[in-house]
């Protein structure tokens, strides 16, 4: 499967959501959490150590989880069989479960000043910047092909609205 994203076939975008970002994100979370724990304990004190931000990726892991379930078990499904009426209600969730998330990034970047490193920053911090600045990068272009792309064909006046 290429990177591009199938986005003129809803059925095949809901597939490719789940491998490429769904997957990722499952694997991506954990370790960036494990990190930040590292981070804030080794530098505990530190004026710019990311305090709090283990939990915020931990709370995130399952936050998301729930949310990724509920579109592999119930939203995606429904999509693939062509939407439907009703399709507008678990949309709706979702968006407002994106809305959620997208605070949590927020709070990520405010937490990490951006994801400035500070000076003399150790592998494990310089790692941790960089592993969230692509669970970011990852995260708001999933969000987008949900929000953008494959909602609004299921919402009123959509094309594949039932």
């Amino acid at each position: 499967m290429s990177d591009a994203a199938p986005i003129d076939d809803a059925a095949e975008l809901t597939r490719y959501i789940e491998t490429r970002y769904h997957a990722r994100h499952r694997n991506q979370l954990p370790s960036l959490a494990e990190m930040a724990e590292r981070v804030e304990n080794v530098h505990f004190g530190d004026e710019d150590v990311p305090e709090g931000l283990s939990a915020v990726l931990r709370r995130m892991i399952g936050e998301m989880e729930v949310h990724m379930k509920k579109e592999e078990l119930i939203l995606f499904p429904a999509i693939r069989r062509g939407g439907g009426p009703g399709i507008e209600n678990p949309i709706a969730v979702m968006r407002a479960d994106h809305d959620d998330h997208s605070a949590e990034v927020a709070e990520i970047r405010r937490l990490t000043a951006g994801l400035t490193l500070p000076q003399g920053a150790c592998g494990t911090w310089t790692a941790l910047y960089a592993g969230l600045d692509e669970f970011i990068t990852d995260f708001e272009e999933h969000m987008r092909l949900e929000n953008d792309v494959l909602f609004p064909q299921f919402e009123a006046g959509g094309v594949a609205h039932g």
